[in-house]
């Protein structure tokens, strides 16, 4: 397995997490780097059979044309990426680029979802067979999309099918459309965005019926990583949390896409989702996602919460995240691609619940807690060795 070529494919390969990932990858394989922030070179990983960093080819989707070398000057330019890493890399970086092929954009498709699915797929088939791997791994990064209206064939995988293939209906967003084409061409799929992508039932059934595993969603890389710490403090010490407030400070792409309230609508969902959870019911959590572009790649999350002590003594506790939401981020695309591209070599499917360590929003599991989800990750990963 860690010397089998395997592939990683992107939705949305020239955004920001994307590029990041992609340079960095680039410059772990010359040694440039440390694997700094890769949870997959720990050393409780180290006896799980994955693929080696030299052995990781990459490819993608996605619907902008600018080069992978301009975006990779651009994070250079926000702090995200060394300048010195830019000479080292470019070759590697346009090597790259000749493997992303255009994504699937709903304004400007023409015929039915099943023909852009066919060809998504085929794009991944390509790749595959052209680089003679071993399996590819298809993740996606691309932008948060708003919330999508349930609909009676997300809940079937033949009345799903029927639909795609009315060209008067788009039944599917983006990101299950992409999920829909990974799974058919024989592809795990990880959903790093809080989308829908994955979720559907008649997706997990396709997953199933294809013995595909597949993760999600929405990475935990910042404010709600810190959120999954301390709340079980509360809980353990049967402190009681009145409220938890929070605003996130966001630049770059991430704050642009989310300046659209449709579209932080599902950040915000994933975010509650997790707090309600580590709680233990509902709390007064308001939350507010602001875009200010002076920031760039940066984001900064600053949190209030009021609890409640022994008698009814009220205090509270407060905190401030400033972090490279694409340098948090990158590294976790890395370890997904390999540690899913273990588990489908291991013959798992369906949802991996015990990757929910990732995520703010984790498929099959309901474990929030970072230390249970820490726990679970290296009892999986010993499973797996």
């Amino acid at each position: 397995m860690a010397d089998e070529p395997t592939g990683l494919w992107l939705i949305g390969a020239r955004g920001s997490v994307a590029t990041t990932a992609i340079s960095g990858l680039l410059a772990l394989r010359a040694g440039l780097v440390p694997p700094t922030g890769c949870v997959s070179g720990q050393p409780e990983l180290a006896d799980v059979p994955l693929p080696g960093w030299d052995h990781l080819v990459v490819g993608g989707h996605d619907i902008v044309q600018t080069p992978l070398s301009k975006q990779a000057e651009e994070l250079a330019d926000g702090g995200v990426l060394p300048h010195r890493l830019l000479g080292p890399i470019t070759a590697g970086l346009r090597a790259v680029d000749a493997e992303i092929r255009d994504g699937y954009h709903p304004e400007t498709h023409q015929g039915s979802q099943a023909e852009a699915a066919r060809r998504l797929a085929a794009d991944i088939a390509g790749f595959r067979e052209r680089h003679h791997l071993a399996r590819v791994v298809v993740v996606n990064v691309a932008s948060t999309e708003p919330p999508v209206q349930a609909a009676p064939e997300h809940g079937d995988l033949t009345a799903l099918e029927t639909a795609l293939a009315d060209p008067r209906r788009s039944v599917l967003p983006p990101s299950s459309l992409a999920a829909y084409a990974a799974l058919h061409a024989d592809c795990p799929f990880v959903d790093f965005t809080p989308s829908t992508g994955v979720t559907l039932p008649a997706l997990d059934e396709l997953a199933r019926r294809r013995r595909l595993p597949y993760a999600g969603r929405d990475g935990k890389t910042g404010d709600t990583l810190v959120r999954t710490v301390l709340a079980p403090l509360f809980t353990a010490r049967a402190l009681h949390v009145r409220s938890w407030a929070g605003t996130n400070l966001l630049g770059g792409g991430d704050g642009a896409t989310l300046d659209d309230p449709g579209r932080a609508v599902s950040k915000l969902e994933s975010k509650a989702r997790g707090l309600t959870a580590l709680l233990g019911g509902d709390v007064t959590a308001p939350l507010h996602i602001d875009h200010v572009p002076d920031l760039r790649e940066q984001k900064t999350a600053w949190d209030h919460v009021s609890f409640e002590g022994f008698l009814g003594a009220r205090m509270t506790f407060q905190f401030t995240w400033t972090g490279l939401d694409s340098s948090l981020a990158a590294p976790l695309v890395l370890d997904l691609a390999r540690l899913v591209a273990a588990a489908h070599a291991n013959g798992q499917s369906g949802a991996l619940g015990s990757l929910a360590f990732f995520f703010k929003d984790p498929l099959g599991s309901d474990e929030h807690r970072f230390a249970e989800q820490t726990r679970e990750l290296y009892l999986w990963a010993r499973e797996l060795a």
